[in-house]
């Protein structure tokens, strides 16, 4: 067991480790550097820094293991730095930099304030408006914030596969992916169940028409539509659903708004698939789960929740639970619920 020094050093070091990551995301760095070494002037100018201090940041990103220094100066990129690269198919780019970027970095000073009065919405309190109504009115921003769902989306996908592998999809015929972003999962659902068709509802705006990256490349554009809507109004009518990190953004009010609607449009014999992450019950150990919820208390007015708070909300909205499924690596969940028996 780690010592309680060595504990706080880590805690402490924590920002300053994810701030460095976030300076050589942005200055470029693992667009230029890969596997062959490359020293680190030549870095510098390439990409138009001070030499010295250039090094600098790129020794400490080799003490990160995102980077390997070798001798004279020069540097590779390792396996975990090749993922920050805008090109790898798993790339962490666009979700480093909006998680490290200003403005949600910005949010967290005011988690003190939000715990000791219980308001949410740091994002409110720091820009005067939420987190989506900033996305419409500052573009950058709204860049960010899809090239960052973007780049998570590949990662959940493939944990979102894996804990849906022995789920039976023969008696699904129409999915509808509520707030599918670009059609990530959507596309590979629809690559793996081949009698699936499949929509993709979202935000006016988040999409262009028939412009899903995915759809094309995986073989599906003939099977996959797209809706733009409201799902606090209404939802397009289907016999299966899947919410990808959508009610993590809502309060339970809001959230079973959004079930309720779903429940009001589904086929007799629908499933719902909910993804996010799951808090483990009883929880002691250091968990990915509940730092995201801190985030969420600093972002908006939602929360990660467990497995039984899934539960009562689908109890709330005319669902019942089936079960919660995950991936080998733990770190998201798959709530399946099912049409609650009228009484």
């Amino acid at each position: 067991m780690a010592s309680p020094q060595h504990i706080l050093l880590e805690l402490f070091y924590g920002r300053w480790r994810s701030q460095t990551l976030y300076a050589g995301l942005a200055l470029g760095v693992f667009e230029i550097v890969g596997a062959a070494p490359k020293s680190a002037d030549e870095i510098a100018r390439e990409l138009g820094l001070d030499a010295d201090a250039s090094y600098r940041l790129l020794r400490a990103l080799a003490s990160l293991a995102v980077l390997r220094e070798h001798d004279d100066r020069c540097f590779s990129s390792t396996p975990a730095g090749e993922m920050l690269h805008s090109a790898h198919p798993q790339s962490m780019r666009g979700a480093i930099l909006l998680r490290e970027g200003p403005e949600h970095t910005a949010i967290w000073k005011h988690l003190p304030d939000i715990v000791r009065d219980g308001r949410e919405n740091g994002f409110a309190r720091e820009f005067g408006m939420a987190a989506f109504d900033y996305a419409t009115r500052e573009p950058a921003y709204g860049d960010a914030f899809n090239a960052g769902m973007s780049s998570q989306s590949k990662l959940q996908t493939i944990w979102t596969l894996e804990a849906l592998n022995d789920v039976n999809m023969d008696r699904v015929a129409h999915l509808c992916d509520v707030g599918g972003g670009r059609g990530h999962l959507l596309c590979h659902l629809l690559a793996r169940y081949p009698h699936l068709t499949g929509t993709l509802f979202e935000r006016p705006g988040v999409f262009s028409q028939g412009q899903l990256p995915w759809a094309k490349s995986l073989g599906v554009a003939g099977r996959c539509s797209q809706l733009a809507g409201d799902m606090f109004d209404d939802v397009p009518a289907a016999d299966a659903y899947t919410l990808k990190m959508i009610l993590h953004d809502w309060n339970d009010d809001e959230c079973i708004r959004i079930l309720g609607n779903l429940r009001r449009r589904a086929a007799p014999s629908a499933r719902l698939f909910i993804v996010e992450h799951v808090i483990p019950d009883g929880h002691t150990a250091l968990d990915y789960a509940t730092l995201f919820d801190m985030h969420m208390l600093c972002w908006g007015t939602g929360r990660e929740r467990t497995a039984r708070e899934y539960e009562r909300l689908l109890e709330r909205s005319g669902w019942r639970f089936v079960a919660a499924r995950f991936p080998p690596s733990g770190v998201i969940g798959v709530i399946e619920g099912a049409p609650a028996v009228a009484p």
